[in-house]
């Protein structure tokens, strides 16, 4: 595909339907690095790439699944909902793979989510999972892929209902949501791009088509980092206590004058929303080193995370999508 240019020239080969629903997407994947190293490797390990993409799903377990210790509770979650873990490798979630696992969403995203982001995102390193279902693929299924995501639950802690993993997990706030899935198919090629280097994906990808329960090897990496990494209480009351009880600290060791006097202020006005953002503007003017722990999870209740009157460059779809594009497909 090509658009306006002098150059006629497309951008990329044609993907194939099979790897998305969107035709913008996969526009845009056809000249995406990520995506492209991904699947051509894939290409090599299997005469069925998008076969495999269509039966295997990627999960993220991040940072705050870390801390909050939820990883093993995951793990549970997969085998009751008949999902096997058939790789599982640790990755680290830099400011660079932030910015490039949510590109296309995240010009939607306020200043204040991704300074919150950076502030945890690469505080430890995360967790990938690949997962396929147990039960062989009905003919006509949506991807693995589109019903792990549904049925992970959404991003906003108050829609999740029972039986979502994220409701299961806990729901802390928008932005500490514990895991992340991939939307389509050619996401999970393009994140596993993303996260691992060519010999380590190459052994992810061996892994996923080997089909071996990896469930062990995810707890083992779940007992890694609990080794390395304090846990946290991710509860809001908690942590705002503190952050104020650390402002109120470092009132104590500032010079008298128009930085601490605009600090206690903050510090007294912190009772409701509108009182812990003034508070937060503060501790960000002042430069406090604070927790940044305390400062995320206040900060994910409080500032707004998501700006309004736009649309992302590409949305997600879900189950009820791929059975209308299965249906248009298999009429075409």
């Amino acid at each position: 595909m090509t658009w306006d240019t002098a150059d006629p020239r497309p951008f990329g080969d044609d993907l194939s339907p099979a790897l998305s629903c969107n035709p913008r997407k996969r526009a845009l994947f056809a000249a995406d690095t990520y995506f492209l190293e991904s699947y051509e490797q894939l290409g090599t390990l299997t005469a069925d790439p998008d076969g495999f993409l269509h039966r295997h799903a990627a999960l993220l377990l991040k940072p705050d699944a870390v801390v909050s210790r939820q990883i093993p509770v995951t793990v549970d979650w997969l085998a009751r909902n008949g999902l096997r873990i058939v790789a599982a490798e640790r990755t680290r979630l830099t400011r660079t793979a932030v910015r490039s696992l949510w590109y296309y969403q995240w010009n939607l995203a306020t200043p204040q989510r991704r300074r919150l982001a950076d502030l945890f995102m690469d505080s430890c390193d995360a967790v990938v999972l690949v997962v396929r279902p147990e039960a062989d693929d009905e003919t006509g299924a949506a991807p693995a892929s589109v019903v792990m995501t549904e049925r992970k639950g959404p991003t906003d802690p108050l829609a999740r209902i029972p039986g979502q993993l994220r409701y299961e997990i806990g729901r802390y706030s928008y932005l500490l949501n514990l895991v992340h899935t991939p939307d389509e198919p050619a996401d999970v090629a393009r994140e596993l791009g993303i996260h691992f280097g060519t010999a380590l994906r190459e052994r992810v990808y061996a892994d996923a088509l080997a089909g071996d329960d990896r469930s062990a090897r995810a707890r083992e990496l779940a007992g890694q980092l609990h080794a390395e990494v304090p846990r946290r209480d991710l509860t809001f009351e908690p942590a705002a206590e503190r952050l104020k009880a650390a402002v109120a600290e470092a009132e104590e060791a500032a010079q008298p004058g128009a930085v601490r006097d605009e600090l206690r202020a903050a510090r007294q006005a912190a009772r409701s929303p509108e009182g812990y953002r003034r508070l937060l503007e503060a501790v960000w003017r002042a430069g406090l080193p604070l927790d940044p722990w305390d400062v995320v999870i206040v900060g994910t209740h409080v500032l707004p995370m998501k700006r309004k009157g736009l649309a992302p460059v590409l949305d997600g779809v879900g189950v009820h999508d791929w059975q209308r594009h299965m249906a248009r497909l298999a009429a075409s």
